[in-house]
């Protein structure tokens, strides 16, 4: 039987309106205007990290008792969706935050959320998720970062993460490392909390991406780097599942950034057609544009209204989660991409030249389809799930 409350569970209340109310305003007073030079420039977004601070959505999740404002997962989304429509480097902001203290927030002591999630809530620090290797990236279980315990009360890490976003800004690291190379597969992982400033922990040379070129990413490079053990999050060989868990909240999240960016495309491009004018009348009075601009519409829709009962899933903790969120994630992305490239052809040679934000949209909604998992990995979630 459905009941009224299955309907509710995903609605968007007043607030969350007016939470998208005052993102929008923000995102296009104080990080719109700055896209373009963030992304030729492949700067960090600064006037947007003032911004996003000073309206405190700079890390919107974290809960009240560290200081927060304790947004739920689908106003974080709204937040991270709104401002990937004007700048999606600056949504990696609130979106990283997220990712990178989503395993304090499950599992971590109380001591280490006290520690920790007070200076992300207030915008002094930042956190940054290091998983990914380069020989071991869908499959993380075989990651070769050691850390190894010194009996002393700390352990020592040395190896690599590759691919880090926000590398060398944050001031925090969620880090996994194998703690015993000789135990089960997947079960040898613990994760840790590193500090910018610990001896040993270093970065390597930014990479040279594609798009979203306004959030640094580069290895994290460790080298007999101390790490105290209580810093460790949650139980020893505990790693590896605590970041599973955090990515199936966390993909809903890089569903929401497809979400923006894909309304901004979808924006940009109704705008143009109806200003362009060939053969003596708008492009936007031409049947084929208007088709493509409806199945754009209607994709982009249907992306979102995923994204929100992902959303919704992920602030109740409910079993589903995991496929929800793996859908939300590939479905939104692949979208994004597909209605960014349509609205670089409706443009024609305008889509083509720096000059429209419509090339660096479709730039950027390449790497949702790629990191939190390749859409092919969500795929073998989901399959899972159904075979489950």
């Amino acid at each position: 039987m459905v009941r009224n409350s299955d309907f509710d569970s995903y609605r968007l209340s007043e607030d969350h309106e007016a939470i998208r109310e005052a993102i929008r305003e923000i995102t296009a007073a104080k990080i719109t205007p700055f896209a373009a030079a963030v992304d030729a420039q492949a700067r960090y977004p600064h006037e947007a990290h003032e911004a996003l601070v000073a309206s405190d959505f700079f890390a919107p999740h974290i809960p009240q008792e560290y200081g927060g404002v304790g947004a739920d997962a689908l106003a974080t989304c709204i937040v991270i969706e709104e401002v990937a429509r004007g700048c999606a480097s600056a949504s990696l902001i609130p979106a990283v935050n997220k990712l990178g203290s989503m395993p304090l927030i499950l599992a971590a002591s109380e001591e280490v959320k006290a520690r920790y999630l007070p200076p992300l809530a207030d915008g002094t620090a930042m956190f940054s998720y290091g998983l990914s290797e380069r020989e071991a990236g869908s499959d993380t279980a075989a990651m070769s970062c050691r850390a190894t315990d010194n009996g002393d009360g700390t352990f020592t890490l040395n190896g690599q993460k590759a691919w880090i976003t926000n590398a060398g800004v944050s001031q925090f690291y969620t880090v996994m490392a194998v703690t015993d190379p000789d135990g089960p597969r997947g079960g040898n992982i613990s994760a840790f909390v590193a500090e910018k400033s610990d001896p040993g922990f270093s970065f390597g040379e930014p990479e040279h991406k594609l798009g979203i070129k306004g959030s640094p990413t580069c290895e994290l490079l460790f080298d007999q780097c101390v790490i105290p053990e209580d810093r460790m999050i949650g139980a020893r060989g505990e790693g590896l599942k605590i970041a599973l868990r955090t990515l199936d909240h966390t993909r809903v999240t890089i569903g929401a950034q497809a979400v923006g960016i894909a309304q901004g495309a979808l924006d940009l491009a109704t705008a143009y057609v109806k200003e362009r004018r060939q053969f003596g009348k708008a492009v936007a009075q031409f049947q084929g544009v208007q088709f493509m601009l409806a199945d754009m519409a209607m994709h982009l829709e249907a992306a979102r209204q995923l994204v929100y009962v992902a959303a919704a899933k992920s602030e109740r903790g409910e079993g589903d989660l995991p496929f929800f969120g793996a859908a939300a994630k590939c479905f939104a992305s692949d979208v994004a991409m597909q209605v960014t490239t349509d609205a670089v052809q409706l443009l024609g040679g305008a889509g083509y030249v720096t000059d429209f934000p419509a090339e660096r949209m479709m730039r950027d909604a390449k790497i949702t389809q790629i990191y939190e998992g390749t859409n092919q990995i969500q795929r073998v979630v989901m399959a899972r799930s159904v075979l489950a």
